[in-house]
């Protein structure tokens, strides 16, 4: 069965979002980011959602985490909790 890892970081906003990103951008470290601004409980994990299969997060998401590239920042993408950034670190 297909699998990624990845980690995010949700806000409530897409301003919010959208300053996180220019952020990591420039270099600032995803994990210090997600602990300090998500609103997740995976923020106390840097972010981190663990492995992921499908059919396990919203579909937006997993369209991210199943179809985007590798190891880049992709969002904001808006789902009924906020609006998230996320990064796939590893797809079997």
């Amino acid at each position: 069965m297909r699998s990624a890892m990845a980690k995010h970081i949700l806000v409530k906003t897409k301003d919010e979002a959208e300053k996180l990103k220019e952020r990591l951008g420039k270099g600032d470290d995803f994990a210090k980011l997600a602990r300090k601004h998500s609103i997740c409980p995976s923020r106390k994990r840097d972010g981190d959602l663990g492995e992921i299969y499908p059919g396990q997060l919203l579909k937006p998401i997993e369209d991210v985490i199943f179809k985007k590239p590798l190891l880049k920042v992709h969002g904001p993408i808006k789902t009924r909790f906020g609006y998230h950034l996320v990064v796939v670190y590893f797809r079997s």
